[in-house]
């Protein structure tokens, strides 16, 4: 927002040059970004938080400086030449919808001469982006600007019954509003009308039919206040943004409505001529009630770290329309520690409601460089999340599996998001005023963040990419949004580079399958299966399981499949998987608790290898399975060391080199024990897998 320097000395008597005030006002939370030359003197280019709509007027810095430097702020006092005809005997006001329209004041000015503005309002309108239209509409514009308070003048003589009506629009109306287009209106919309159309959109744009032209004689000011959650859906259903809604949407001040009806009716006296009705038509069908709010010195104490003289509290205060009244047994001494004051809240800060709104007030004009630089001593001792641990042991290991972290949006494309949801899964969390169409629906897997996140790191060179996600997917259950914890992980490109020593090699399933399995160390182990969901391709995936609980699947992981590949413009392999957060806590827990401390034994391993011929339907976790059956307890390790198909292996089947590790800590095996150990095993695993040994 835009706001003139020499307009602002006019209303708060400073002499400090503009980069002192745009210093003061900044460090007051009123954050002035530059200073700028115009034909108007030096321009402050203000950006204002939602919750100032005071400060969207001249009137409104002006007071802020006002309590900054600590003096009389110049409050506009217009002094009308009325006529001894009363406005309400010309016109009327009647609210129908009190809840979009909270006051609607009118003012009658009879006998104008419209025509082209003084250079003094020109310069000024221009220097602020406002077009100059004609010396009466320049005058609401003039008004708004310096007060902060949107206007609007009717062609008196254009008005049915030369009245004003505010009520609901009818279902499928239209009106052809001042930019000329033609508008549909729905019956959440609050119009402005006379006795038998509609003049205006409440609070945004006013119609075509009544606007002032060269050939208007009398004039009716229109002053109002809207409520701004309804006004502000209005304008963005129909895509009008104006500098009325602008302020409207964010809460304005009703109690300026009436003051800026009257500075803008003398301004367009003194402009345009004529003749002004006496008094004004006030519909306002319910005045709010100021809420008194008390502040304590020993709020400001806690909340500050250091003590405010009294002098400056009741300054601030009541510079800035509190009104603060000492109200405690001892308010006739000086900085008491407990000391009370009763305050009011102006009827322009609608963002004020609590003692802490009254501390900030305080703090920022006494100026937060005067508090020291300390932490306020901790009342509660600090304690971790239950499965903090888990968390970041799972973090770690991925980043040292060569995995980064990412954070993202949960709003995503519902028909990508489709992609990845079952059948059986419960109904997606749609937004109900989503910013975008691509980011309306809260995901139901961490998969379609993940692919962008590779896809964007693709498209800017970056073709050898893992990352990871530790985020939360979402549903609906019995009606309620329900988050659920997971884990995402993609990777795409190499999975090691060509150096002097090694030769590239890309990523693969198998790196995949690995890094879970490393990730599976923490949690008691994983155990895998088929079965897998039509985004992933069939060979080169699996579900996964922990490995206590087989039956339970806790996700998936593989290479995408090509069609959802080119879906997501990935030119290259990618491989994912998605994995429920909360059962690899519980199996964090569970092989935590299962630790136990042992010594080095003394004695040595000893490896056998057993060269079996197996079906290929019989895999790994079948043989390991058949062993650790057998319950010896020498049994430290089963791995495979070799697989082999085709040659003399006949079809169907696979040769597989299993190597077991037996240890003990009573003392050195004997051959008869390892051989009652081999021969006990070579039985199991004939009669549960129908393997065989290979002799040759």
């Amino acid at each position: 927002m835009k706001i003139l320097y020499n307009w602002l000395k006019e209303l708060v008597d400073i002499a400090a040059p503009a980069d002192e005030v745009r210093r003061l006002l900044s460090a007051a939370g009123v954050v002035v970004d530059t200073v700028e030359d115009s034909p108007a003197g030096p321009r402050l280019d203000v950006d204002l938080t939602t919750n100032r709509p005071d400060c969207m007027g001249h009137f409104g810095i002006a007071r802020e400086l006002a309590a900054i430097y600590r003096v009389p702020l110049k409050t506009p006092q217009p002094k009308l030449k009325e006529s001894a005809t009363k406005a309400e005997s010309v016109t009327r006001v009647d609210i129908e919808c009190p809840d979009l329209c909270g006051r609607f004041t009118a003012r009658v000015i009879r006998g104008v001469k419209v025509q082209p503005s003084p250079d003094w309002l020109r310069q000024r309108l221009e220097a602020l982006g406002v077009n100059s239209i004609n010396n009466v509409v320049d005058a609401t514009n003039y008004v708004m600007l310096e007060l902060g308070h949107p206007l609007h003048a009717f062609d008196l003589d254009t008005l049915a019954e030369q009245r004003i009506v505010v009520r609901r629009a009818r279902a499928g109306e239209k009106m052809r509003t001042l930019d000329g287009i033609e508008r549909v209106l729905t019956p959440e919309m609050c119009m402005v009308c006379d006795a038998a159309k509609s003049t205006g959109v409440g609070g945004v744009m006013g119609g075509a039919e009544t606007e002032i032209s060269l050939f208007t004689k009398n004039v009716l000011l229109e002053c109002a206040w809207f409520e701004p959650v309804p006004l502000r859906r209005t304008a963005r259903a129909l895509g009008l943004r104006t500098e009325a809604s602008t302020r409207f949407e964010r809460g304005m001040d009703p109690e300026m409505a009436e003051p800026a009806s009257r500075r803008c009716a003398e301004l367009i006296q003194q402009l345009a001529g004529g003749e002004i009705l006496a008094g004004v038509v006030d519909a306002y069908p319910r005045k709010p009630e100021r809420q008194k709010i008390e502040l304590t010195r020993k709020e400001t104490l806690r909340v500050m770290g250091a003590d405010t003289p009294d002098a400056d509290v009741e300054a601030t205060l009541g510079a800035l329309g509190f009104e603060p009244a000492r109200t405690d047994a001892g308010r006739g001494s000086k900085n008491s520690l407990l000391a009370v004051w009763e305050c009011r809240r102006p009827t322009w800060r609608h963002d004020i409601t609590r003692e802490i709104d009254l501390v900030e007030e305080v703090a920022r004009h006494y100026g937060f460089d005067k508090f020291p630089a300390r932490l306020p001593p901790a009342r509660q001792p600090a304690s971790r999340l239950p499965h903090a641990a888990a968390e970041d042991a799972l973090r770690e290991r991925l980043v040292a599996l060569g995995y980064q972290e990412i954070v993202s949006i949960p709003l995503v494309e519902p028909a990508d998001d489709e992609l990845f949801r079952p059948a059986d899964a419960a109904a997606t969390v749609v937004l109900g005023n989503p910013l975008a169409s691509d980011a309306s629906q809260m995901r139901t897997s961490g998969m379609v963040n993940m692919l962008h996140a590779l896809e964007w790191n693709i498209n800017r060179g970056q073709h050898n990419v893992r990352l990871f996600e530790v985020g939360r997917s979402y549903a609906l259950a019995g009606g309620q949004p329900q988050e659920t914890p997971i884990l995402t992980l993609g990777a795409t490109g190499a999975a090691r580079e060509k150096g002097v020593h090694d030769a590239a090699r890309a990523f693969s399933f198998a790196d995949l399958k690995g890094d879970l399995e490393s990730l599976a160390e923490l949690v008691g182990g994983f155990s895998w299966s088929g079965g897998t969901p039509p985004w992933l391709a069939a060979a080169h995936a699996g579900r996964v399981a922990l490995a206590d609980h087989a039956a339970r699947t806790i996700g998936v992981a593989g290479r995408l499949a090509r069609l959802v590949q080119e879906r997501f413009k990935l030119r290259q392999e990618v491989f994912v998987a998605e994995l429920l957060v909360e059962p690899l806590y519980e199996g964090y827990a569970a092989a935590r608790a299962a630790i136990r401390y042992q010594l080095i034994p003394r004695f040595p391993a000893v490896e056998r290898d057993f060269s079996l011929l197996l079906a290929d339907t019989t895999s790994f976790a079948d043989v390991e399975r058949a062993i650790r059956g057998l319950g010896i307890t020498e049994v430290t390790r089963i791995e495979p060391v070799d697989l082999f198909r085709s040659g003399q292996v006949p079809r169907g089947k696979h040769s597989l080199l299993v190597r077991v590790t037996f240890q003990s800590a009573e003392g050195t095996f004997t051959e008869a024990q390892l051989t009652d150990f081999s021969s006990r095993i070579v039985t199991a695993l004939e009669k549960q897998t129908g393997a065989t040994l290979r002799t040759a």
